[in-house]
């Protein structure tokens, strides 16, 4: 993907405004490179470093079998609902305020590969296994010691701004057109706590959004845009774009995080409550509680759960390693930059009947 962004920009003449909008972690990884990784590889034996960078930064080169590259690819095609056969609405409950907490991990060189090779030796091969643990260890410890900067967080919500007010959500759940009138939901606000908070030495953002109904998978997808195009230096404008006739698919982030924080009674408390004398129902009251169970309850298994399973690195790990054009609209060439995608599928499926049929020729 980092490719991609680049080289997209340069073609659109586009360099200076993409680098603007990456200015405040363009150097983080080079300093990581320098600092962290360097060391490590100027350690290695001369007979094992090509192979270990290699494994680190070609996994689907490294992998000729390419088992791994296709099951990654298949993951992303099922988180951004390329294919999917699920019911066509799901709604959550009317008036509702909805919380995540979101990973701010800035990009990360690509997933290392797992070594199928049988041209090498067994001694080399645990040497290189040994060489990447230790790689991607570094690396791991880097990515969690980022700290967002606070121009990031702005960009965050400006981002998030482009929700608010009554927009057309078709490209932010499953089996919607951009002419279904149900498609049209209101937010009446989102937004990023300026303050993250850091657990166990991993940073986190919380995000709160005030809807009066959600869509499947909406609230993902909607983060997952936001985290990609800040994260990618894309024009916060291609948001507002993703709310327009044109299709745009568009990954759902992990659930981990997602939450309903409470029910919102605006409606009631303002006509129902007044008309009849009742008390209006306010959950302010509970605050100091519900706080307390949160943190308890939910968010600590949150973050245990990703520390565990690096959930949301590998969310954009396989985002950036995808070899298709469906997410290439968060380039500096937009929606164009698309034009294509499914043709390397489309491929693929033609080799492997080719395949099939040689094999049985050979039977």
């Amino acid at each position: 993907m980092a490719r991609n962004l680049e080289e997209a920009a340069d073609e659109t003449g586009d360099r200076e405004g993409y680098e603007s909008r990456q200015a405040e972690v363009k150097d983080f990884w080079r300093t990581v490179e320098e600092r962290d990784i360097k060391p490590i590889v100027d350690s290695l034996d001369d007979d094992i470093r090509d192979m270990v960078l290699q494994a680190i930064h070609e996994p689907s080169d490294f992998n000729p079998d390419g088992e791994q590259q296709d099951k990654q690819e298949e993951q992303v095609k099922q988180t951004a609902d390329l294919s999917t056969s699920a019911p066509a609405d799901a709604d959550s409950k009317p008036e509702a305020a909805a919380e995540t907490a979101a990973n701010t991990d800035t990009p990360m060189p690509d997933q290392p590969a797992t070594l199928e090779s049988t041209n090498i030796p067994t001694e080399q091969k645990k040497r290189i296994e040994v060489a990447v643990r230790q790689l991607k260890t570094a690396y791991n410890a880097a990515r969690r010691a980022f700290r967002i900067p606070e121009e990031r967080i702005a960009r965050v919500q400006a981002a998030l701004d482009s929700y608010v007010g009554t927009r057309n959500y078709h490209n932010f759940t499953i089996q919607k057109t951009a002419r279904d009138p149900s498609a049209k939901r209101n937010i009446k606000s989102f937004v990023c706590n300026p303050q993250p908070i850091i657990i166990n030495g991993t940073e986190w953002l919380s995000l709160k959004v005030h809807g009066q109904s959600f869509m499947m998978h909406q609230i993902r997808k909607m983060v997952g845009m936001v985290a990609l195009t800040v994260r990618c230096g894309t024009p916060i404008e291609r948001i507002v774009e993703a709310q327009g006739d044109l299709k745009y698919s568009i990954p759902k982030v992990p659930g981990l995080g997602l939450l309903l924080e409470r029910p919102v009674f605006d409606s009631y408390n303002e006509i129902q409550a007044v008309k009849h004398d009742k008390e209006k129902l306010d959950f302010g009251k509970y605050e100091k509680e519900l706080e307390e169970f949160k943190q308890r309850e939910i968010y600590q298994r949150i973050f245990a759960e990703e520390e565990r399973d690096n959930t949301f690195h590998l969310f954009f790990n396989q985002i950036d390693n995808y070899k298709e054009r469906h997410f290439l609209y968060l380039t500096s060439k937009g929606i164009e930059a698309t034009k294509g995608a499914g043709k390397l599928d489309e491929q693929r499926a033609v080799k492997s009947q080719n395949d099939g049929a040689d094999a049985m020729e050979m039977q």
